[in-house]
């Protein structure tokens, strides 16, 4: 949604209003220093990628301790000087149908459980709450489809969040850059200091336990709106309308990122979704609609 720069001005900093949805919030999916691991999952649909990626990764590791073991007996025990004389033979029954049949064996065993995953993904159900989601160069554009309004949500230290008019501080405030101008700033929106590149303005707040149907689209080249804590990925091309959904089972704040290279700015549009309680959702859903609904919006979106 390209607003204007002025009336981007007006949501350089968190409003009350999602400030206040984030108070008490646990941050859960970001990553952490020394990570070996995916973000804790916080939906079935991640939870059922972090089980299929366990039991895929204990195959492929029997696997190749098992072809390692093949090769390492065939070089000892059929080495030159223990076989000056080698065998001359042109097949092995058996074991062409044992190398041929156990690979087919083990791709349908893991089919058997991948497939289920990904239709589980793909199958969309009836939504508690749909936001059609727009990717910009290089931001992303809210829009509550059953409530009627939508606002953008733009990285913390973007030029759109830096505004002296609303917040005096942010006359020492350089784009882009972690000092402590910006330390303040991301203290100011209620965000931890290594959480920069992460927190956004604006955030995506849904409610505990509810099913979230995302609308994907994007209006200038492809972006992809992703949620690792969430288990899930959807393009988003111009002209078309994809769709994802989650059921997020715990509170706390998680961040994504578009995940399809856009543009010079594409490491600057981070995610961040607030997952609450259905008291604060509404709270916070009474006054984003009086904040938001009915402000001027000049934008073009794909919705074909």
């Amino acid at each position: 949604m390209k607003n204007a720069l002025k009336l981007s001005g007006l949501f350089a900093g968190l409003s009350s209003l999602p400030a206040a949805a984030q108070e008490g919030l646990e941050t859960i999916g970001k990553p952490v220093d020394g990570g070996l691991n995916f973000q804790p999952a916080a939906t079935e649909l991640a939870e059922g990628i972090h089980k299929l990626d366990w039991m895929i990764l204990i195959i492929i590791t029997v696997v190749c301790v098992f072809v390692a073991g093949l090769m390492a007996y065939a070089i000892v025990r059929f080495r030159r000087s223990r076989n000056p004389n080698p065998a001359a033979f042109t097949h092995h029954t058996p074991i062409e149908i044992a190398w041929t049949l156990i690979p087919i064996l083990i791709l349908v065993f893991i089919g058997s459980f991948s497939l289920p995953e990904l239709f589980r993904q793909q199958e969309i159900p009836e939504g508690d709450v749909t936001i059609k989601v727009t990717g910009y160069q290089w931001y992303w554009g809210y829009e509550y489809v059953d409530h009627g309004f939508a606002f953008d949500s733009y990285m913390i230290g973007n030029p759109s969040t830096v505004d002296e008019n609303t917040r005096a501080a942010d006359a020492e405030v350089t784009p882009y850059v972690l000092d402590e101008a910006m330390r303040a700033k991301l203290v100011d929106a209620g965000f931890n200091e290594d959480e920069f590149l992460l927190a956004t303005d604006t955030s995506v707040v849904v409610p505990v336990g509810k099913t979230i149907v995302m609308q994907v689209t994007a209006a200038d080249v492809i972006h992809s709106w992703a949620m690792p804590a969430f288990g899930v990925k959807q393009d988003g091309v111009p002209g078309r309308l994809a769709e994802l959904w989650f059921k997020a089972e715990k509170e706390g704040i998680y961040f994504g990122q578009c995940s399809e290279l856009c543009g010079k700015d594409h490491s600057y549009m981070p995610i961040t979704v607030k997952v609450v309680s259905q008291e604060a959702y509404d709270a916070w859903l009474k006054g984003a609609i009086d904040e938001y609904a009915g402000l001027p919006q000049s934008y073009q979106v794909a919705s074909n």
